[in-house]
Formats: structure tokens, C-alpha cells, sequence
């Protein structure tokens, strides 16, 4: 998806706009947690949330038409890394894993997140996985601070990956995000302490590693879309729109209850089951 640039420091009254977006997108992955279960097409799931978004939340589905995208999520199942296009015929079973991949637009500004959804029972091995790429997820935020380096965050998320014999994916990074969808700096999740962008308070990005069980190498298909692993690995993959602020950071797209704690993974439980919320 393409990337512009943009004004990289967000003032405290737009500030307030991106807030509210991006808790729409955040509360579209909570509506469809009970819908995520055995023997439901991805296109049902992708309709709920055009529902939900259009005539609930009054606000506009970003990736519909981005860059030709025909579809209001994006559905990215087992060894899909992401670009997943929702289909009819593709319905899910047992033992799969999913992420949804959300993006709203309400009052000009951009809202984009995504979380992991079993179905049904996972294996301890595909727990582990989602449980690794959440954990390193919340690495990488922790370490967003100001005078903090893009690196620094990279480094943080590909530490837990590697640690846990899984391999970050390279292709493709966090952003940016505004009033333009995709927007400067590129975060990529994995780097070197003290290199790459210094960040400022103001800053806007989205952290959201996608971290394979086998190796990285990935492949897109012919609908210029989906992204799987070369390997047919499973892939995983969370995402959260992250703020620096004057003494560290806001995570602006957090489900009920969740804090980053192993315990309160929102969502990643068997599928048709209540989110973790209160």
C-alpha cells in the first residue's frame, strides 16, 4: 500500500480526532469476536464490519478501493500474512487462526488496527506463535519514548521473535498514519538500537509485526494481494496505533480490558466465545 508524507507531528487538537477513529476501528474487532467461528465465510465477516462501520459508527471503511482493495478487511488465515481478501468460498474450520485487519476513516482521520482470532481449540504450538507475536507486539510499544530511535522498536519486537525460534517478516513494516492512511515514518520490526528515526513527541505510527513459525521469505499471489509464507508456515500478526507522547506512550486502539499483560490477549480465545472486555 502506498506511503506519502505527511505532517509527522500531530498537534493536541488532532490528536483528539485520531482518537476517536481508531477506538471506532478498535471497537469493529470487538463486534466481530463472537462471529468468528467454524463453518462463517470471511465475506460474512467482511460485511458485518461494512455494516457495522457504515450505518453503526457512521464512518467510512478505509480500505474499500485503497489502492483497487475490493473489500472492508483484510482476512489473512493460518499461513496468510496479510492482504488477505475475504471470499464466499472461503470458510473457516476448526483449528484455524485468522487476523482482521480493520480500517476506518470518521471526521477526515484514519483509525487502523488488527488482532488474532482462533477458531475453535488452537494447538499449543499455534497458541504459542500468537501468543509470541502479541508479546512482541507489546515489546515494540514499550519501547516508544521520546529521543527513543525507530530501531529501538524494531529491535524490541525482533528480540522476542527470534528468542522464541520464529522469524520477523521483512517485506512489510508499520506506518504513519493521519489524515493519510499511509504516511511517513516506515516501522519496520526488526533494526539495531539507536539507529533509524528519532522519535518526537506527536508522532503517529502503527506497530503491527507479522512473525512466521518457519522463515520469513514470503510470497504475494496473483490477485495482488495476498501475502502468504513461502514456507506455508503459519503466520501471525497484531496491530496497534501507537502515540509518543512527553514521557513515553498512548496506544490509541486498545481493546476492553486489555493492558499488553500475556493474560489479557483481547480476542485470541477460542472463536464465539465473549472478548475479554468488561
Amino acid at each position: 500500500m502506498s506511503r506519502r508524507n505527511a505532517n509527522l507531528i500531530k498537534s493536541p487538537e488532532q490528536i483528539v480526532l485520531a482518537r476517536v477513529a481508531a477506538q471506532l476501528a478498535a471497537d469493529v474487532l470487538t463486534m466481530i469476536a463472537p462471529h468468528v467461528k467454524a463453518g462463517v465465510s470471511t465475506a460474512h465477516l467482511d460485511q458485518l464490519c461494512n455494516d457495522y462501520i457504515v450505518n453503526v459508527q457512521q464512518a467510512i471503511p478505509a480500505n474499500v478501493g485503497y489502492g483497487g482493495f475490493p473489500a472492508t478487511v483484510c482476512s489473512s488465515v493460518n499461513h496468510v500474512v496479510c492482504h488477505g481478501i475475504p471470499a464466499a468460498d472461503h470458510i473457516l474450520k476448526d483449528g484455524d487462526i485468522i487476523n482482521i485487519d480493520v480500517a476506518v476513516i470518521k471526521d477526515g482521520w484514519h483509525g487502523d488496527t488488527s488482532r488474532m482470532y482462533y477458531v475453535g481449540e488452537p494447538s499449543k504450538a499455534t497458541r504459542k506463535l500468537v501468543e509470541t507475536t502479541y508479546s512482541a507486539m507489546w515489546a515494540g510499544i514499550r519501547a516508544v519514548k521520546p529521543r527513543a530511535t525507530l530501531g529501538d522498536v524494531g529491535f524490541a519486537i525482533q528480540t522476542i521473535a527470534e528468542k522464541a525460534g520464529y522469524s520477523v517478516v521483512l517485506d512489510y513494516c508499520g506506518h504513519g498514519i493521519g489524515m493519510v492512511y499511509h504516511e511517513e515514518p516506515q516501522v519496520t520490526h526488526y533494526g539495531r538500537p539507536g539507529q533509524g528515526v528519532v522519535l518526537k513527541p506527536g508522532m503517529l505510527f502503527t506497530i503491527e509485526p507479522m512473525i512466521n513459525a518457519g522463515k520469513a521469505a514470503t510470497k504475494e499471489l496473483s490477485d495482488g494481494w495476498t501475502v502468504e509464507t513461502r514456507d506455508k508456515s503459519l503466520s501471525a500478526q497484531w496491530e496497534h496505533m501507537v502515540l509518543v507522547t512527553e514521557t513515553g506512550f498512548e496506544v490509541l486502539t486498545l481493546a476492553p480490558g486489555e493492558t499488553g499483560a500475556k493474560a489479557l490477549i483481547p480476542n485470541a480465545v477460542p472463536a464465539g466465545a465473549a472478548p475479554s472486555a468488561a
